[in-house]
């Protein structure tokens, strides 16, 4: 109610001139009201709603504001997924303007509910330094490893969001120390303009080095990744929204600014295919991984994925070996993701979770005796310092938000990405309604945001009597059962000991999916060997 204390004197002045003035005077009244008001909301730099929306959008706060009594007999719960609770975006909010993130009168999750999760506390808690949570990237095979934060911004493209937002993004990634990933719309110029670390995402439309059929274009790619402020690539397998599926941006959003960003031509669909061309098989996946870490230099190479049909992962893990070939890097997406549009089937029934999909990596990595070589990221939902610590337990080394990051920047969930009409300017090319964002305000908040966040899991990891994240486990994290217990994490997912699928003949004493899958996975297809 306090931000609204500063409209008391003009409700006052109203009252007044209602009724003392005539009534065509109290309309001129009003109506200047009205255009101050309005005026005033379209140059402040603050919020993206009122600068859009001049007047009317203050009736978005106003209801924010009557929303508990509202929503507490009439509608959903602040707890409701819709996919971001009212809860976790709040959150997000407070902390990108570094407003008080606390919250009183206890908690209003349901502590003894199916499936709540807790991080154990010690007895004996301790401080953890947030400024050591940085991850090392980078196996033998890479001559430039690179330092990175354990929590950076996910993968993104320009054109699906607007240019501000891309510059708020790499410019608060750049004045917090953490990466900013291009997402597979190529590296353009607002990318580079504030000088923030990057991670090049290489999809299969090869966008920024292609040829002008749409293949791989080796010396175009070299021509980008030298340049000192790409970190690490990344190769594009799957991703969470839609995994296994292509995408189209139509000719008629494909400006020229995106077209020279894509290396696409100006009039026609920008086709991103479904499969990469580059390679066919596991085999020649990781002789494409050789290729790129050459020609860039020896910076990082890694693929992202979600995880579909595991004897896939499994041809993709023996591929590594059979080729002595390892990815500096693995990043893990889930079905749960993302932030681009989906068909509503994909969206709702393909792909593998982020968690199980996780700890099915982690477990082969360790099986096949080479986990300390290749680092894990995670990246699906990920938005609090709890959320962090989870997916380092499954066995990730760092972790990505996209959506966490579109709140920091002003994202309300109106869930119109895909329609260009995206009130908060975030996800859109419509310039009139990019402008609602502003770059120096946002690009705070986006620092704001991945600072507190960091130093939330450092008061976490500490109260857990731990000194760093990487001394998480799945002991430290409870669940409980459906039928009311609760359990460790570690004794709800499969495990496998370090090597263990290294003799074929103890591969039947393993858990699932390994028991069933890894014997018949072919590292020279995508799909399983045919019974003799």
């Amino acid at each position: 109610m306090a931000e609204y204390s500063r409209f008391l004197p003009w409700v006052l002045s109203g009252f007044g001139v209602f009724i003392f003035l005539p009534f065509s005077h109290l309309l001129s009244f009003i109506c200047l009201v009205l255009f101050i008001i309005g005026w005033r909301d379209y140059r402040q730099e603050h919020h993206s709603i009122l600068r859009n929306y001049p007047v009317s959008g203050h009736l978005r706060f106003m209801l924010e504001y009557i929303r508990p009594e509202i929503r507490q007999y009439f509608l959903e719960s602040d707890e409701e997924n819709l996919p971001f609770s009212r809860n976790q975006r709040a959150m997000v909010y407070t902390r990108a303007k570094r407003m008080n993130d606390k919250r009183g009168f206890g908690t209003i999750k349901s502590v003894y509910g199916a499936d709540t999760e807790w991080i154990g506390h010690s007895a004996a808690p301790k401080e953890a330094d947030p400024g050591t949570f940085r991850v090392r990237i980078g196996g033998p095979q890479c001559t430039q490893p690179y330092n990175a934060s354990i929590f950076n911004i996910s993968a993104m493209s320009f054109g699906s969001l607007s240019p501000n937002a891309i510059l708020a993004l790499n410019r608060g990634a750049k004045m917090g120390g953490f990466y900013h990933d291009t997402g597979e719309g190529s590296i353009s110029t607002y990318h580079r303009e504030h000088g923030g670390d990057l991670v090049w995402e290489i999809g299969s439309g090869y966008f920024g080095c292609r040829t002008p059929t749409g293949h791989f274009d080796p010396q175009r790619f070299a021509e980008q990744a030298i340049s000192p402020q790409v970190k690490m690539i990344e190769i594009k397998m799957s991703q969470g929204a839609k995994p296994g599926h292509g995408g189209v941006l139509p000719a008629a959003k494909v400006t020229p600014e995106i077209a020279a960003a894509r290396g696409v031509p100006l009039g026609q669909d920008c086709v991103s295919p479904a499969a990469h061309s580059a390679f066919s098989n596991p085999i020649e996946m990781m002789a494409f991984i050789r290729q790129l870490r050459e020609l860039s230099g020896g910076k990082p190479v890694g693929f992202k994925l979600c995880i579909g049909q595991p004897w896939e992962w499994f041809g993709i893990a023996k591929a590594m070996m059979q080729t002595d070939t390892w990815p500096d890097f693995i990043v893990v997406d889930g079905s749960e993701g993302g932030t681009g549009a989906a068909p509503v089937e994909f969206a709702d029934y393909v792909g593998m979770p982020m968690r199980e999909g996780l700890r099915l990596v982690h477990s082969t990595l360790l099986g096949i005796g080479k986990r300390e070589l290749v680092k894990i990221g995670a990246s699906g939902k990920i938005i609090s310092a709890f959320d962090i610590a989870r997916a380092i337990a499954l066995g990730a080394d760092w972790c990505n938000s996209a959506r966490g990051f579109m709140f920091a920047l002003g994202c309300i969930q109106s869930r119109s990405c895909h329609t260009d009409h995206c009130p908060t300017g975030v996800a859109t090319q419509d310039p009139n309604r990019q402008r609602a964002l502003v770059v120096g305000d946002k690009a705070t908040r986006v620092m704001n945001f991945h600072e507190l966040t960091v130093e939330a899991l450092a008061e976490l990891v500490g109260a857990a009597g731990l000194e760093h994240p990487n001394d998480i486990t799945a002991d430290h994290i409870m669940v409980r059962q459906a039928d009311g217990h609760p359990v460790p994490l570690a004794t709800m997912l499969p495990t496998v000991p370090e090597g263990a699928l290294l003799d074929e003949g103890s591969v039947n004493n393993l858990p699932e999916p390994f028991k069933t899958y890894w014997t018949g996975a072919d590292p020279a297809a995508f799909a399983r060997k045919r019974a003799a």
